[in-house]
């Protein structure tokens, strides 16, 4: 819930396997009657690639929002000046994590999630990897203990609808709503609209 507050939501897209939950959130934000100020996208080249592969797509090219090469490291979200209010990265590989974690930034989508977590802005990885070593999970609660949100990709299954797609929006609901978006008649359990 954004509480009148101007969302700027940057989406960061890795190489992990789960391009269906970033084409999910794309499509929800433009959806939603209370759209983020600003959203940009920076998808990494393994992003592209993995795009392609699961989506048979190339339809990243042409999204209705401003795109950054990861390799730009002059683009807006290098700087905490550019005033993103929030970052998803998703799907986020652990060699992404990894990164984020160490404080080593060899691209934009890293450079962004460091300035994101050093201004104390939302920063939210969805995490698409199983199983989990020692390594991810200690490089997740370093992240964690800096301010940045783990949110793994792991949908509920509770939802009144049981179809893939609708149980993948949902999930994507619930990320840009800890994004700070408002989302209007998301489901909530217990909760009857």
């Amino acid at each position: 819930m954004n509480n009148n507050h101007p969302v700027r939501l940057l989406i960061g897209i890795t190489g992990a396997s789960g391009s269906i939950y970033a084409k999910k959130l794309l499509e929800r934000i433009e959806t939603l009657p209370d759209k983020p100020e600003q959203t940009a996208v920076i998808i990494s080249e393994a992003g592209k690639k993995v795009w392609q592969y699961e989506l048979g797509d190339t339809s990243f090219g042409t999204l209705p929002f401003t795109v950054y090469r990861n390799d730009d490291l002059f683009a807006p979200p290098a700087s905490g000046s550019s005033g993103f209010t929030a970052m998803v990265i998703c799907p986020c590989s652990v060699g992404t994590l990894g990164r984020i974690a160490a404080g080593t930034a060899e691209g934009l989508i890293t450079r962004a999630a460091d300035v994101m977590l050093k201004e104390k802005r939302k920063l939210i990885l969805v995490i698409r990897e199983a199983p989990l070593n020692l390594i991810h999970i200690r490089n997740m609660e370093t992240v964690t203990l800096a301010g940045g949100t783990i949110f793994p990709a792991s949908p509920g299954f509770y939802y009144p609808e049981k179809d893939p797609d609708s149980i993948i929006g949902h999930f994507a609901d619930r990320v840009l709503e800890a994004a700070g978006l408002n989302i209007p008649g998301r489901y909530m359990w217990g909760i009857t609209r």
